[in-house]
């Protein structure tokens, strides 16, 4: 337990910022499944659809980056797969 008042407010910001970075981690979480969904699916998408959800998928992981939540090349790595996935679909 913090004995401290400044010991307490770090605990109160870690609470908080846990939060916020747990609804980041989810929406990555969430784009990521969503393009893996129509690359397991390609006959129902068109190709414009996946292509743009990869954009809003590396969109996504950038951000993360930026804000600290996911390591930068676990995000280009994750990037990658999946361009070179939605290249293949489209020849």
């Amino acid at each position: 337990m913090a004995s401290h008042k400044s010991a307490e407010k770090c605990i109160r910001k870690t609470a908080r910022q846990t939060l916020v970075n747990k609804n980041r981690v989810s929406r990555i979480r969430t784009e990521v499944r969503k393009i893996e969904r129509m690359l397991d699916a390609p006959q129902t998408q068109s190709a414009a659809d996946v292509k743009a959800a990869l954009v809003s998928a590396e969109s996504q992981l950038m951000r993360g980056v930026n804000k600290g939540v996911v390591h930068k090349n676990t995000a280009a790595r994750k990037v990658s797969r999946l361009a070179k996935r939605v290249k293949a679909l489209a020849q």
